[in-house]
């Protein structure tokens, strides 16, 4: 629905609620896993991975937009 959206014109697209739960499901089994640790450099990176790849996925596989930034 949202390649429909994106090919037939639709300017906007949110996808934050998306990245937000990357974000927050990986620092949770960041947690879970590692329950002593709670220095944020050490959560944080696996949670901008998780967001880095929910991006490239939407960006590639849901909106169609990979490799269009010079259109």
């Amino acid at each position: 629905m949202l390649n429909y959206a994106s090919k037939h014109g639709v300017a906007k697209i949110n996808i934050d609620t998306d990245l937000r739960l990357a974000m927050t499901s990986t620092i949770r089994e960041f947690f879970i896993e590692h329950p002593e640790k709670f220095d944020p450099r050490e959560y944080m990176g696996p949670g901008r991975t998780a967001v880095k790849e929910m991006v490239m996925h939407k960006m590639r596989d849901v909106l169609g937009t990979a490799g269009h930034a010079d259109d």
